[in-house]
């Protein structure tokens, strides 16, 4: 055993290397981290559903507050159990992506307003399924939605002018999940809410799995080693959106950002344990501007598409 080995596992302290301060410590303090990070965002995101709905708090205060509070739990995470420190934005990114939120954000407000009135004139007056049940329901469609709109705008070369602005970055973060085009979140939201306003979901149904589906994507996209087990199975993990994000389009599946379940059953599902992703990014960079190009990124759709390859 030699000594570095001895530093990183403790083997062969003294009693006191327990103590605070001591390497040891700081290892199980993150060991403790990673085994409990995701139970206490579904814990939180549960209880938070639960709370809405039975008070009956205002959904538009209710989804920011929460989303915020998060992006603020990911981004301490990010720093106490990294999964590559190199994927920590810069300075400058954190401005770029703070803009891209903003967008997402308006996007996602747009999309939202348009089918507003569509949810509540559409949904039945009569007798309702069990809330959990209902809630569970609109989980399911809105989920098929998305990851349907997903994929299909990997392959549309249309559509992937808007998507792939996503894509751009090198490295997968927690900020950077709000990188996309602000045409790309209004038509994603949008099929997706007009999909459950079409479907009679109740406003209840639709927040409480809103709040999941928002916790589970920021979730994926986190930079934060931590593994989730068998669940990657069920659930979205970051395991399986780095994939997602590789310039290696053979593993690079997983459209769901919320259920796996959708990438099982249309054979988008690549991950397996250990597996990491080849590269981030895009397979050519040039095809899009840069990503602090934000001027050019929002212009790039009514640009010629001459020279630039297919979709990935």
């Amino acid at each position: 055993m030699d000594d570095a080995y001895r530093r990183s596992s403790g083997a062969g302290a003294n009693p006191a290397s327990g103590a605070p301060g001591h390497p040891s410590t700081g290892i199980r303090a993150r060991s403790v981290l990673r085994s409990t990070a995701y139970p206490v965002l579904l814990t939180a995101t549960l209880a938070t559903a639960a709370a809405a709905v039975t008070l009956g708090w205002e959904p538009a205060l209710v989804s920011p507050l929460f989303l915020m509070g998060v992006l603020s739990y990911l981004t301490v995470l990010e720093q106490l159990i990294p999964h590559d420190r190199s994927w920590h934005p810069t300075r400058s990114e954190w401005r770029w992506y703070g803009v891209y939120f903003l967008l997402t954000m308006a996007g996602s407000a747009v999309a939202q307003s348009l089918v507003s009135l569509a949810v509540s004139g559409l949904a039945p007056s009569g007798p309702r399924p069990l809330l959990w049940a209902e809630t569970a329901g609109a989980l399911l469609t809105g989920s098929l939605i998305s990851y349907a709109m997903h994929r299909f705008s990997h392959v549309n070369p249309l559509l992937w002018r808007l998507h792939g602005v996503h894509h751009v970055p090198r490295k997968v973060n927690v900020a950077n999940n709000g990188v996309n085009h602000v045409l790309d979140i209004v038509l994603a939201q949008g099929l997706v809410q007009l999909g459950l306003a079409l479907a009679g979901f109740s406003r209840e149904a639709v927040l409480a799995s809103g709040l999941f589906v928002a916790a589970q994507g920021y979730f994926a996209h986190a930079n934060i080693d931590v593994r989730i087990g068998p669940l990657n199975h069920l659930l979205a993990s970051p395991e399986q959106h780095r994939l997602h994000h590789s310039t290696d389009l053979a593993e690079a599946g997983h459209y769901g950002s919320d259920l796996a379940v959708w990438d099982h059953l249309f054979r988008s599902y690549t991950w397996r344990p250990g597996r990491r992703p080849a590269a981030i990014g895009l397979g050519d960079p040039s095809t899009f501007p840069g990503t602090g190009e934000i001027v050019s990124t929002l212009l790039h759709p009514l640009r010629p598409r001459r020279g630039e390859s297919g979709p990935g």
